[in-house]
This record gives C-alpha cells, sequence and structure tokens, in this order.
C-alpha cells in the first residue's frame, strides 16, 4: 500500500517574532508551498498556510493562529505533508520515487528479475536496486534503452538489461 501523504518539508527554526517559521524544503517544487491551503504537520495536525515568502534555501511559512515565536517554536523539526492529490503534476515519462519503488520489474522476455526497493541518485542518472531472492541486489540504470516499459496500474517496469562487460 502506498503512503497517502507525501512528505514536503522539515519546519526549521522560527523565523523572527511573529509567528514564521523556516522550512527546508523536501521537494522539487519549494514554490508548491505557494499553491498550498493546508499542509499537515507532524502526526497530522492540519495547519492552514497564511503567507508564504523565501529566505535564502528556505521557505518562509507563517500558518493562521500561529502568531508569536513561543507558539511556533513547538513545531520545530516536524515534518510537513501533503495529500497525494496535492503533488506537482509531473511531464510525461516522469515518476516519482515513491511510484516507482514497489514495482515489479520484469525483463523483456517476461522473466520477473525482482522488486525496487530503492532508488539511487549518482549524479548522471539514478539507479534502481532490484532486490531478488536468494541473490545480490541488481542494479538497474534509469536510461531509456534499459527501461523499456512503466506501468504504474499494473505495478510494473520492464528492462532489458545490458549484457555484461568482457
Amino acid at each position: 500500500m502506498k503512503k497517502e501523504r507525501i512528505i514536503v518539508g522539515q519546519i526549521g527554526a522560527p523565523h523572527g517574532v511573529k509567528g514564521e517559521v523556516r522550512v527546508t524544503p523536501q521537494t522539487d517544487f519549494p514554490e508548491r508551498f505557494e499553491r498550498l491551503k493546508t499542509v499537515y504537520v507532524g502526526e497530522g495536525s492540519t495547519l492552514t498556510i497564511s503567507r508564504v515568502r523565501y529566505h535564502k534555501q528556505f521557505v518562509i511559512l507563517k500558518f493562521d493562529g500561529l502568531d508569536d515565536r513561543d507558539q511556533v517554536e513547538l513545531l520545530k523539526n516536524k515534518l510537513i505533508s501533503i495529500d497525494k492529490k496535492d503533488l506537482m503534476p509531473l511531464p510525461d515519462g516522469r515518476y516519482y520515487i515513491f511510484d516507482i519503488v514497489g514495482l515489479e520489474v520484469y525483463d523483456l522476455s517476461g522473466a520477473r528479475l525482482g522488486k525496487i526497493s530503492e532508488v539511487l541518485h549518482t549524479g548522471s542518472n539514478d539507479v534502481y536496486v532490484v532486490e531478488r531472492e536468494a541473490e545480490q541486489p541488481l542494479l538497474v540504470p534509469a536510461l531509456k534503452q534499459v527501461v523499456h516499459k512503466i506501468d504504474l496500474s499494473a505495478g510494473r517496469m520492464t528492462v532489458e538489461l545490458q549484457e555484461e562487460w568482457d
């Protein structure tokens, strides 16, 4: 079962004395905060965003009803999450990592290779870690010539493995 809420940031220290907090974004789309009305903080408390601005690498948020430093100090280190329905749309052929993890992986002949347990960020391209029974994990580069098809509704990825280097 996939998570229904997605983490998009972590609250840090208060910013000033009027109830604003610094948020370290954990998203490729920090501008998403401008489109959000409410977010989940910590274990599910819902807070309404009244103002969004940016300072250095932080998103500065002001929540309705939290108007001083002491009130927002209690939020420090809590995670901010959103419902899946509030995710930013991705271009065709792009996927969120949480959608990739858990996919069953098959080769072109239909043989099951395993299940994706993790996505590694290598700099040049991502690498899918495919867990296999009684074998070492298989590392599959996230390249168009290797990954032929991703079918999220079927929970399946089809890949063409490159021959071993001689």
